[in-house]
């Protein structure tokens, strides 16, 4: 067999095998096929496309091609949410305490963030003494203890995804869904769970920008779910403003930790709970989304969901009380208010850039070497359809100092909102769901 042969087979609209695409991804992470093949052949890919089972084989290879979890020894069905990326997503924080509280074990592998986006990892990391690297014994028995562990990915999980991520990033084939969706799923496979919910973001902050991109990416993922015997499903989420209020590491903990409390914001929770109640009919403890639904608020109403945050925090090496009391999160001294320049009603919020402003006052990476500050950050004080007087407080700053560079954050997070003198009304949260039985528009 040969690379050459495969790239002319798909350059050509052929339908690649098992074994060809495992001898492609193979050879290209031990390093026997050259980057410019495989190049060639991702962009033979974006232009012709993959099928549902040539796209599932890919995802396997990528899988296969580094260590793979064995979570068989944890009782229950396992299931695993995963976002595609948003600004102020903090519902890993929530979901995890909450779907377990319900029964169902969530053992989560998270990324850190880069560029705009906070990873989850970073931001459990914002409680001091948490510990984001478990053995595989430590995550087991915590699993079967509490039923959640949330842990950072392990160095040699999905090496062909790394390599072929960066490759994809340099030779302008980011945008093929086949790409993408194998990229996202090869992680979730390695992994080890039983069922994964799936959160894909569209909108101005999100990977996917159109409504119908976004159904084409969730319907390859569900596929490759479905025929590798994972049970899958996607909500496509609006992405066109943050999530929430809060955007930056200890701030976004604070908000996870007050939506436990029930006082979140409203599309937070909303969100939570739409995820969540995919979770757990897929976990086998709710026959429909509606009893699941209930049975979450419930968890959330009685405290359950908070008292089990605080037992994995506590398991995890964190300090519990964070719960109860914010002011053990790091804090910036010093709060800057970022005043309207004009009145109005607010028409639209740049998420990306609110989610960059957040980066250049510390929160995020610049690049993998950045070293993160926990405490900083943009509060936001309004969202899309909120009426403002010129003088009100858009955003709030969290910072270390007033300096130069903060009052070029100012600048930027007053550019990323625009202004309408008519009411608006927000888009809606949740905009369909993708599942085996196919698209489903709210």
């Amino acid at each position: 067999m040969r690379a050459v042969d495969i790239i002319q087979k798909k350059r050509n609209g052929g339908v690649l095998s098992k074994d060809e695409l495992s001898f492609l991804i193979k050879g290209y992470s031990q390093g026997d096929i050259p980057d410019y093949q495989l190049s060639a052949w991702a962009m033979a890919v974006f232009f012709r496309g993959m099928n549902a089972e040539e796209t599932a084989n890919l995802t396997m290879a990528m899988a296969e091609s580094g260590d793979q979890v064995d979570l068989s020894a944890i009782r229950g069905i396992k299931v695993d949410k995963h976002s595609t990326g948003g600004v102020g997503d903090k519902t890993s924080l929530i979901i995890g305490p909450l779907v377990a509280s319900c029964g169902v074990p969530v053992a989560k592998m998270s990324g850190r963030g880069l560029g705009h986006t906070g990873g989850t990892i970073d931001k459990m990391e914002a409680m001091a003494g948490f510990r984001t690297e478990l053995t595989g014994a430590e995550f087991i028995a915590q699993m079967n203890d509490i039923g959640l562990a949330i842990v950072g990915q392990s160095g040699n999980m999905t090496p062909a995804d790394k390599k072929l991520y960066a490759l994809r990033d340099v030779t302008a084939t980011v945008e093929s869904i086949p790409l993408i969706a194998s990229s996202v799923m090869s992680k979730k496979i390695a992994a080890g769970a039983d069922a994964i919910v799936l959160d894909v973001k569209t909108g101005s902050g999100a990977f996917m920008k159109t409504l119908e991109d976004s159904e084409e990416l969730a319907k390859a993922m569900v596929a490759i779910g479905t025929e590798v015997g994972r049970k899958t499903a996607a909500l496509i989420s609006d992405m066109d403003q943050p999530l929430g209020y809060a955007i930056g590491n200890a701030l976004e903990v604070q908000e996870a930790i007050d939506t436990l409390h029930g006082k979140g914001p409203e599309d937070l929770t909303a969100l939570c709970l739409a995820l969540s109640s995919h979770m757990v009919v897929l976990g086998g403890q709710a026959s429909n989304l509606k009893e699941a639904e209930a049975m979450l608020r419930d968890r959330l109403a009685s405290g359950a969901a908070l008292e089990k945050f605080k037992v994995f925090v506590d398991a995890q090496g964190g300090n519990p009380q964070v719960a109860e009391d914010p002011s053990l999160l790091p804090q910036a001294p010093l709060v800057i208010e970022v005043p309207a320049e004009q009145d109005g009603y607010v028409k639209a919020i740049q998420a990306e850039e609110l989610g960059l402003a957040a980066m250049l006052l510390g929160a995020g990476r610049a690049t993998k070497e950045s070293v993160i500050d926990y405490a900083v950050g943009v509060v936001m004080q309004l969202k899309v359809g909120d009426n403002v007087k010129k003088g009100d407080s858009l955003a709030l700053l969290h910072v270390r100092e007033d300096n130069a560079s903060v009052r070029e954050v100012v600048k930027r997070v007053q550019q990323a909102y625009t202004f309408s003198s008519e009411p608006v009304a927000p888009s809606p949260l949740l905009l369909s769901v993708v599942t085996e039985q196919g698209v489903q528009r709210f």
